[in-house]
C-alpha cells in the first residue's frame, strides 16, 4: 500500500492531492463511471440489429455483422429469445434504464465525495491555523491567509470538479474506444491516432492556461492584502483624505486580475472553437480512407463511428474540463504550499493538562530573540498567585514580548519557565491559555450580541446566564447592559461600533471573567481611553486585585500605581523591581517617568 502511494505521489501529483484526502473512494467513483459507459455501449450496440432489420425484408439479425460485439446477440439467443423488433427494443430499453440507475448513483456519490473533500480541506486548515505558531503568524501575509481560506478554497473546489470530470469522462472515452475497437478495430485505431496528433496542438493552450492560473493566484493574494489594509485602516484613510488614492491601488489590482481572467477566457474560447472542426476533420479523412482505399463495410464503420462519436464527445469534454482545471490549478498548488507551511510550523503541546494555578510563576535567565534581534536578555522574575505585577519601561524595552512569553504565545530561546515548579513545555499550552484572561489596548468585540460576545457563543442555560450576569457585575458593566432596550441581546456592531471605548473595554474584561480564569494579562488596556474612563476602569481592576494573578503593561503610571510590584525593564533587562514608592527611591529612570506623568 505504501509503495503504491509513493508511485501516485511521484507520477500523478494532482491526483495524489485528491487521493490523499479521499483514498480508494475515488476508484469507486471511477467504477460507477465505467458501468455507465458499458451499459450505454450495450444499448447503442442494439442499434445495429435495428439497422439490419431495416435493410433486410426478413428482419433476420446476423450477429457476424456486429464484429466482436456479436456476443450480445448470441447471448440473447442462447437464453431462448427470438430476435424480433420487440425483443431488440426491450433489450435496448433495459440497458438504457440500467444506465440511468447507474448514472444516478454515480452523480449522488460524486456529490458525497465533493462535500467530503471540501469539508476535510476546510477542517484541516482550520486545525492547522489554530495550531500555527504565533511567531510565524506575525510574519505571515494576512492577504494570503484571507484569500486562501476564502477564494482559494472555492477555486480548489472548482479544480476538484473539473479534474474529476476530466478523469471520469476520460474513463468514458476509454470505454467507448473499447467498443469501437470491438466493432471495427482498424477504423478505431486510425481515428485514435488522429485524435492523439491533434492533442499536440492543444498542449500550447494547456501550458499558457496553467501559467496564467499561477499569475492569477499571486494577483488575488495581493488584492486581498490591500483590501484587508483598507478595512483595517479605514478611519485613518478617510480622515487623512488618502482613501481615494488607496482606492486607486485597489482598482489597479482589480484591473490586473481582469486582464489575466480575460486571457484565460480567450484561450478557453479559442480551444472550444477549434476542437470540434478538428475532430470532424479526423473522422472524415479516416472514413474516406477506409471506404475508398481499404474496402471496409460501411455498416461496421457506422457502428464503430457511433461509439466513436460518443467517445469524441467525451474527449471534447475531457479537453474542456482539463483546460478548466488548469485555469484554477494555481490555486491547488497554492493551497498545497499553504497547508505545508502551516504544517511545518505547528506548536508542539505537552502531554499534561493545566488544571489551575496554585503557587507561583518563575522564570530564570530567560532569553528571547526575533531573528537576529535580541529582545529579552537573561530575565529572572517570580510572580506569586493573586499578585498584581506591572511591567513598565520605555518603548522597545521588551514589556509586550515578556507578556507574550508569559501567555505562551512565544517560546523562549534559552532559560527556564516554571509554573508551580513544572516546566511550561510539559503542559498542553492550550489548556494553560484557557486559564488566561487577555485584554489588549484594542478590545476584541465580535459583530454579535452582548451575550454571545461575553459567553463566546455558549448556550443560554440557567448556569451560563448566572455566570454571564456575575461577569457583568465584576466588570462594572451590568447597569449599562440592563439599561439597553434589548439588554443582553443588544447587537454591538462591527468591532463594537455601537458602544464607547470604555464600554468595549469593560465588555472585554467581562468576557475574560466569564471564562473563570486564573490570570488577567492587560497589555496597554487603558492607554487609548480618556482619563475619566481610565480612572473608572482602574477602579474596576482594583476590585479584582487579590482574586486573580494580574500582569499589567501600562505607559500611564497612574494605572499601575497600586500594583503589588512594579518591574522596570530597560533594553530587555530587569533593571529594578519593587513597589511604586520603592522604585521612586531606587531608580532614577523610574523617578523621571513619575515626574513626566505628574504623579
Amino acid at each position: 500500500m505504501g509503495k503504491s502511494n509513493n508511485i501516485i505521489n511521484k507520477y500523478f501529483e494532482n491526483f495524489a492531492y485528491f487521493y490523499n484526502h479521499l483514498g480508494n473512494r475515488i476508484f469507486i467513483s471511477f467504477g460507477l463511471s465505467i458501468m455507465v459507459g458499458v451499459l450505454d455501449g450495450f444499448g447503442l450496440a442494439m442499434f445495429l440489429p435495428l439497422l439490419q432489420m431495416v435493410d433486410s425484408r426478413n428482419a433476420e439479425v446476423d450477429s457476424e455483422q456486429m464484429g466482436n460485439l456479436s456476443f450480445l446477440i448470441d447471448g440473447l439467443r442462447s437464453m431462448g429469445f427470438t430476435l424480433n423488433l420487440q425483443t431488440v427494443l426491450l433489450v435496448m430499453l433495459l440497458f438504457f434504464s440500467l444506465k440511468g440507475v447507474m448514472k444516478f448513483l454515480e452523480g449522488l456519490y460524486k456529490v458525497v465525495l465533493q462535500q467530503r473533500f471540501i469539508r476535510q480541506i476546510r477542517f484541516s486548515n482550520i486545525n492547522l491555523l489554530s495550531g500555527y505558531r504565533y511567531t510565524e503568524f506575525v510574519n505571515s501575509d494576512s492577504g494570503k491567509i484571507q484569500n486562501t481560506f476564502s477564494g482559494e478554497v472555492d477555486r480548489v473546489n472548482q479544480a476538484y470538479r473539473a479534474y474529476f470530470k476530466t478523469y471520469q469522462y476520460g474513463v468514458m472515452v476509454l470505454v467507448y474506444m473499447c467498443f469501437a475497437l470491438m466493432a471495427n478495430a482498424q477504423f478505431a485505431l486510425f481515428v485514435a491516432i488522429g485524435g492523439v496528433l491533434t492533442n499536440f496542438f492543444f498542449n500550447y493552450f494547456y501550458k499558457k492556461t496553467k501559467q496564467l492560473s499561477k499569475k492569477y493566484t499571486t494577483k488575488t493574494h495581493a488584492f486581498q492584502g490591500l483590501l484587508i489594509q483598507m478595512v483595517a485602516n479605514f478611519k485613518y484613510l478617510k480622515a487623512s483624505g488618502l482613501i481615494s488614492e488607496f482606492g486607486q491601488k485597489l482598482k489597479k489590482s482589480i484591473t490586473s486580475i481582469e486582464v489575466i481572467q480575460r486571457r484565460i477566457g480567450t484561450l478557453s474560447a479559442a480551444l472550444s472553437a477549434v476542437r470540434e472542426p478538428m475532430v470532424i476533420l479526423v473522422v472524415v479523412v479516416v472514413i474516406l480512407v477506409q471506404v475508398n482505399f481499404l474496402g471496409e463495410s460501411l455498416g461496421l464503420i457506422i457502428l464503430s463511428l457511433l461509439f466513436f462519436y460518443r467517445a469524441l464527445n467525451f474527449l471534447m469534454s475531457v479537453q474542456n474540463y482539463w483546460n478548466s482545471f488548469l485555469g484554477v490549478s494555481g490555486s491547488l498548488d497554492n493551497l498545497s504550499e499553504f497547508t505545508e507551511e502551516l504544517a511545518q510550523h505547528q506548536e508542539v503541546p505537552g502531554a499534561k493538562k493545566f488544571e489551575g494555578f496554585h503557587e507561583q510563576i518563575e522564570i530564570r535567565n530567560l532569553n528571547f530573540s526575533y531573528d537576529t534581534m535580541h529582545v529579552l536578555k537573561g530575565i529572572s522574575l517570580t510572580i506569586r498567585k493573586n499578585e498584581t505585577v506591572a511591567l513598565v519601561g520605555e518603548s522597545g524595552s521588551g514589556k509586550t514580548t515578556l507578556m507574550n512569553v508569559l501567555s505562551g504565545l512565544l517560546q523562549s530561546d534559552k532559560g527556564t519557565f516554571l509554573i508551580d515548579g513544572k516546566e511550561i513545555s510539559s503542559f498542553d499550552v492550550r489548556s494553560y491559555q484557557q486559564r488566561i484572561g487577555y485584554i489588549t489596548q484594542e478590545p476584541v468585540i465580535f459583530n454579535d450580541t452582548i451575550f454571545n460576545n461575553i459567553t463566546f457563543w455558549d448556550e443560554p442555560t440557567p448556569d451560563n446566564i448566572a455566570r454571564f450576569h456575575k461577569a457583568l457585575k465584576l466588570a462594572s458593566i451590568e447597569d449599562f447592559v440592563n439599561s439597553l432596550p434589548e439588554k443582553e441581546n443588544a447587537p454591538l456592531g462591527n468591532n463594537g461600533i455601537m458602544v464607547s471605548g470604555g464600554q468595549k473595554q469593560r465588555l472585554s474584561i467581562a468576557r475574560e471573567l466569564y471564562k473563570e480564569v486564573d490570570f488577567l494579562f492587560m497589555d496597554e488596556a487603558t492607554s487609548a481611553l480618556d482619563s475619566e474612563t481610565e480612572k473608572s476602569i482602574q477602579e474596576n481592576i482594583d476590585q479584582l486585585k487579590g482574586n486573580y494573578t494580574i500582569v499589567i503593561i501600562a505607559h500611564r503610571l497612574s494605572t499601575v500605581k497600586d500594583a503589588d510590584r512594579i518591574v522596570y525593564l530597560k533594553h530587555g533587562v530587569v533593571e529594578n523591581e519593587g513597589s511604586f514608592d520603592d522604585l521612586k527611591e531606587t531608580s532614577n529612570r523610574f523617578k523621571k517617568m513619575v515626574e513626566m506623568n505628574n504623579l
